[in-house]
């Protein structure tokens, strides 16, 4: 769906677009001008993505980082091929934000099964394994309180190295969203203020409801992370705000993000306009919030015996905005659209958020 709304910018903004991705079906292929149906490292289908584009991106981090380095010999790829080797493995992500002094909670690398003790001395239980590489939504992760706890989940995990990670009491979680131009120009969204259910984001309100002093910090933060990654692109950093006022980095997303999907309503430029933007050499456009919005996931739980929910639910109330991801089969935690509500304040925006969401909700029970 990333790919799909970047798509929609670039033609509409006069581009033509190549998509390669292995599904016939995918949702960035409906709007697309041409889609390369092929694996990511299929080299005779990169050597046909370079020879009709000029400039080349990614909607997601876990594209083969030796594919973008291919690619960049040839035509200019952004964001590098660098930043994908660093951003797609949580065991380089934590040691790049450590050695360059961002703060993150505190972790231990698991390479194999049997140090698995000597982390569990190093960080306190409850703690979150985290497999280092292919995790989104939620997926990858385990809880653990223990060392056989922690030996399961390393065995269900697939014996793959992960990152073990203290479990933080969270006040709040947010993400800072930002473009960096070729020239290095910065521009960045206010943060938004997301909460997750089983992992997956599910609601995400703009501006976010903390302080100004931690608005302030936890942009410089962000700009510092792109500008140390020598980066160029949409980038979003997600933080955990704890119980003592401490702001930690959590992750960091190379592409435009779940949580910034409010800015193709509520803003002057959308962060899928600012891919293009940052991709062809142009300036950052606008970045101004127009409206305060909340954006809240639409998950394939809603749907019944593939009937799709009765969107009249949301469509009547004048302020909410509904996007779907033309994506076919509906499966339970399967992100296949989003709406966001405009308001005149955060407060009414959520409300009418959330009286949407329980109605669609309440109608997907009373169908099961």
């Amino acid at each position: 769906q990333l790919g799909r709304m970047f798509v929609m910018a670039a033609r509409s903004m006069g581009y033509a677009v190549v998509v390669l991705d292995p599904d016939a079906d995918c949702p960035a292929a409906q709007w697309a001008d041409q889609h390369i149906q092929a694996s990511y490292d299929d080299t005779a289908a990169l050597d046909r993505l370079a020879q009709q584009c000029a400039a080349i991106t990614t909607e997601f981090e876990n594209v083969p980082a030796r594919s973008l380095e291919y690619l960049a010999r040839l035509r200019p790829v952004r964001p590098s091929a660098i930043v994908l080797a660093i951003t797609q493995d949580r065991i380089r992500e934590k040691k790049f934000l450590k050695s360059h002094g961002f703060v993150t909670a505190p972790y231990a690398v698991v390479e194999q099964r049997l140090a698995l003790a000597e982390a569990l001395q190093q960080v306190a239980t409850p703690a979150l394994m985290k497999s280092s590489r292919s995790g989104y939504d939620g997926k990858g992760q385990r809880w653990i309180n223990s060392l056989a706890e922690a030996e399961k989940a390393f065995d269900d995990l697939g014996g793959q190295p992960c990152v073990l990670e203290a479990g933080v009491m969270i006040q709040t979680e947010i993400s800072v969203l930002l473009v960096r131009a070729v020239d290095g120009q910065v521009v960045a969204y206010p943060p938004g203020e997301n909460i997750h259910r089983e992992g997956i984001l599910d609601v995400s309100i703009v501006p976010a409801r903390i302080s100004s002093e931690l608005t302030e910090r936890a942009t410089q933060i962000a700009i510092r992370i792109a500008e140390n990654l020598a980066y160029c692109g949409v980038m979003a950093v997600e933080f955990f705000i704890a119980k003592n006022g401490e702001l930690l980095v959590n992750e960091i997303a190379p592409r435009p993000h779940n949580s910034g999907h409010y800015t193709v309503d509520a803003c002057a430029t959308s962060q899928f306009e600012q891919q293009v933007r940052a991709l062809c050499g142009l300036p950052p456009g606008d970045a101004r919030l127009l409206s305060p919005a909340v954006m809240v996931n639409l998950l394939g739980d809603l749907w019944r015996a593939e009937q799709a929910p009765p969107w009249e639910r949301a469509l009547s109330h004048a302020h909410a905005k509904l996007h779907l991801y033309g994506k076919h089969v509906a499966r339970p935690g399967r992100k296949m659209g989003h709406y966001t509500v405009l308001g005149e304040s955060v407060e009414s925006s959520f409300s009418q958020a959330m009286a949407i969401q329980n109605a669609l909700k309440m109608h997907a029970e009373l169908t099961r």
